[in-house]
């Protein structure tokens, strides 16, 4: 305590103070510089002991600290004793409750990473070992034209299937890390519902499949075109997937004071009741899925619809179809 030069300064003082009043009493009278020295001994003493209990106090908060910088955030100092002391035990304490949040928070994150990383060498390594065997094929001579085609296509395809994967995944990792920054724009929604549509018309003709789309064609609310005609894409690609041939996809949206909604419906085979709750967590295959399905297309879509200020449902029963609800809120009075 005495190495504190605040302190040594105060002791300094106070014995200079305590002096001059011994010697200013003492000429006055003898006995009254003798109480004069008692009571200023007896002040110096007990502002001694405070002191002392004091540092002793902040010396349990320094033992705290660094035990919360080795990651034990189990320990709570809260007192329920007024002062400074105890409002600075407070403060800390919520830091460390802060402290806590985030360790758990990065540690759950690390593991999604982990997880996420596991799955991306799963579903990489179905296509690669399938390359491998058929450059393997390639490599022979006695192999057929038709085969050595049939191979080089089947290649081509995988080749195809692992682009489409990795650019899913690294819009994934974006949305993820919050590095993209959605624009905030007015979006027509028949626009959008036509920007959604383009890629996906021939799989529709192909399976004989109709789309209705209803609704008034000012409808719009604040958002980004590009990126939600991407989650459009991977919900309605979905309802392609899961609809029979000849079945029919509506697509039909309004606008209320509160919020702007998409609903997509299907006529299809529908989901599980036991899968809906687990249709938008990534890499989740149901029980129908193709057998080509990554499970990450409507989970991405979930990404970037809450990333603007919305959200999406799902109801279904099975062999009646499956309607994928979208909301937007407003972000704004009015319409």
């Amino acid at each position: 305590m005495l190495r504190n030069k605040e302190y040594r300064l105060m002791l300094v003082t106070m014995f200079a103070v305590l002096s001059i009043g011994a010697v200013t009493g003492y000429f006055i009278s003898p006995a009254a510089g003798a109480v004069v020295i008692l009571c200023g001994l007896l002040l110096t003493g007990i502002s001694a002991l405070y002191t002392i209990r004091r540092y002793k106090e902040i010396e349990k908060l320094s033992i705290y600290l660094r035990r919360i910088y080795s990651g034990d955030y189990s320990l709570d100092l809260r007192d329920n004793m007024e002062g400074e002391l105890s409002i600075l035990k407070s403060d800390i304490y919520k830091v460390t409750l802060i402290l806590s949040k985030q360790a758990e928070l990065l540690k759950s994150e690390k593991e999604q990473l982990a997880n996420a990383i596991s799955d991306i060498s799963h579903q990489l390594k179905t296509p690669l070992t399938s390359m491998m065997v058929m450059t393997d094929l390639l490599n022979k001579d006695n192999l057929t034209l038709d085969k050595r085609q049939e191979f080089t296509k089947n290649l081509e395809h995988q080749l195809e299937r692992m682009e489409w994967l990795l650019t899913s995944l690294l819009k994934l990792s974006k949305l993820d890390a919050k590095t993209v920054k959605f624009k905030s724009e007015p979006v027509v929604v028949q626009e959008l519902i036509q920007l959604a549509m383009k890629p996906l018309m021939i799989p529709m003709e192909l399976k004989e499949q109709r789309l209705i789309i209803q609704g008034v064609s000012k409808v719009s609310f604040l958002g980004d075109l590009g990126w939600t005609a991407e989650a459009l894409i991977n919900i309605i690609k979905n309802c392609i997937e899961h609809t029979q041939r000849g079945g029919e996809i509506k697509v039909s949206f309004s606008k209320n004071p509160i919020y702007t909604e998409i609903l997509i419906c299907d006529n299809g085979s529908g989901i599980d009741k036991e899968e809906l709750p687990y249709i938008f967590k990534r890499f989740f295959k149901g029980k129908n899925a193709a057998a080509e399905s990554v499970g990450i297309g409507l989970a991405m879509a979930k990404s970037i619809i809450t990333g603007q200020n919305g959200d999406v449902s799902v109801t279904s029963k099975k062999q009646q179809g499956t309607n994928f609800c979208i909301r937007f809120y407003n972000r704004q009075e009015g319409y």
